[in-house]
């Protein structure tokens, strides 16, 4: 690991980003607190853009795994700012030393956030008024399964009967 003092600055942002949103059940209707966590998104996206403008995107080899998934997360909460997670997904996808998983979950946030349908099926919601959480529309569904099998990915099934256990 080239870069051990922004790996630790990165764990300690997914630390605390994790830390509020482990209280999303029992919070979530809580103005305050869901301002809260848009301040820290914003702040957090802040600190990754100007750590990514000077050494591009935090690969595994400068950052160890750690420090690279804590990026990778920073990066998905950014969804206030699209085309920072543009960029970082072209970053991310023009290197060989990041964590396939991250690049298809990022993809699909972000052609989500565009209106266009995913492609893995990392993403889902929950309709007004339903119990469980459901995809949001998958660009050829018959085939996502495959697409998720090649990354070593659950099945869509399983990984929604996953997200609706918690």
């Amino acid at each position: 690991m080239r870069y051990p003092e922004i790996s630790k600055e990165l764990i300690e942002m997914r630390a605390a980003d994790q830390e509020l949103r482990t209280q999303w059940r029992e919070r979530h209707n809580d103005p305050q607190w869901v301002e809260l966590v848009k301040e820290t998104d914003r702040a957090n996206t802040a600190c990754l853009k100007e750590i990514t403008e000077e050494y591009g995107w935090l690969t595994i080899s400068m950052v160890g795994k750690q420090g690279s998934e804590a990026a990778w997360l920073l990066v998905q909460h950014a969804d206030h700012d699209l085309e920072f997670q543009l960029r970082c997904l072209a970053l991310m996808k023009a290197s060989d030393d990041v964590d396939p998983l991250n690049v298809a979950y990022l993809t699909d946030r972000t052609l989500v956030a565009q209106g266009k349908p995913q492609i893995y099926g990392t993403q889902f919601y929950r309709p007004k008024g339903e119990s469980k959480h459901i995809p949001q529309p998958i660009k050829d569904s018959d085939k996502v399964d495959d697409r998720r099998a090649e990354l070593g990915m659950s099945s869509l099934k399983e990984y929604a009967a996953a997200i609706n256990r918690e």
